[in-house]
């Protein structure tokens, strides 16, 4: 049996006194794409920010529990969050590309750890353009903006700035709900091509993103994972009758 790459152990995360996440455990697979599915406000945003500390940012957030990676607590003191953020890298909602070329967003983080060989940059900027299958829609273009491109392309070229910093696992926050369904479906083939090489984890409201990319699903509702499981599974055979009436649309 394969042991999980992240271990997440009786979280429970507070925005002041209210209960966000409720005593969540979950385990996570190396070269899978989990999917975090569940109506708006049940928790899974706040479980992805969790796993790269991004609640760290805000100090009303308080949390009891473990998130175990490569056998280390991410929430020890001894955790150093700027090397734990470029192994567990992030992709948001909508498109955040820096406003600068499209070559010097792929190369940021890279920048920031002092890699200054060209030829070094070069490759990397080649093989996560690659990777985030745009580069051949911009391989002519790298030292344009890259707000000039469009929201699909956008986004594609953040899913590059991530893997040009060699992550173990990318989060990715509804990637594809700010874009039209061509440009959603490059980045879904996007995701598929990855997984051999990344574990991933994704928030979508899309049951059918969810079914169509993932290996495994949990199903959150009110802050609690009410069910997890092998997405085929999952969605013809849920265990739970709250599982079931979300995927077959009774609410949502």
């Amino acid at each position: 049996m394969t042991e999980p790459i992240l271990k997440v152990s009786d979280l429970s995360i507070y925005y002041n006194k209210k209960k966000a996440l409720d005593n969540i455990s979950i385990d996570i697979y190396p070269n899978e794409i989990t999917a975090l599915i569940g109506p708006s406000g049940s928790g899974k945003s706040t479980l992805l920010r969790a796993i790269n500390r991004m609640t760290d940012l805000n100090p009303e957030v308080s949390l009891t529990g473990s998130i175990v990676y490569n056998g280390h607590n991410i929430y020890s003191p001894r955790t150093d969050v700027v090397e734990l953020r470029k192994e567990i890298g992030m992709v948001f909602q909508q498109p955040n590309p820096f406003p600068m070329s499209i070559y010097e967003n792929v190369v940021y983080g890279l920048r920031l750890n002092g890699v200054k060989d060209k030829q070094v940059l070069d490759e990397v900027v080649e093989s996560s353009l690659r990777g985030a299958s745009i580069w051949d829609e911009v391989k002519d273009r790298l030292h344009e903006s890259a707000l000039g491109l469009s929201g699909g392309q956008q986004q594609r070229v953040c899913v590059a700035r991530v893997l040009a910093t060699s992550p173990k696992i990318i989060l990715l926050d509804e990637p594809t709900s700010a874009l039209d369904p061509i440009s959603a479906g490059k980045i879904e083939d996007t995701l598929y091509g990855l997984k051999e090489e990344y574990t991933m984890i994704v928030v979508t409201r899309s049951m059918q993103q969810a079914s169509r990319v993932s290996t495994r699903t949990g199903f959150f509702l009110d802050g609690k994972l009410i069910e997890y499981n092998f997405t085929k599974d999952m969605f013809l055979r849920p265990k739970r009758k709250e599982t079931e009436d979300y995927i077959t649309g009774k609410f949502g």
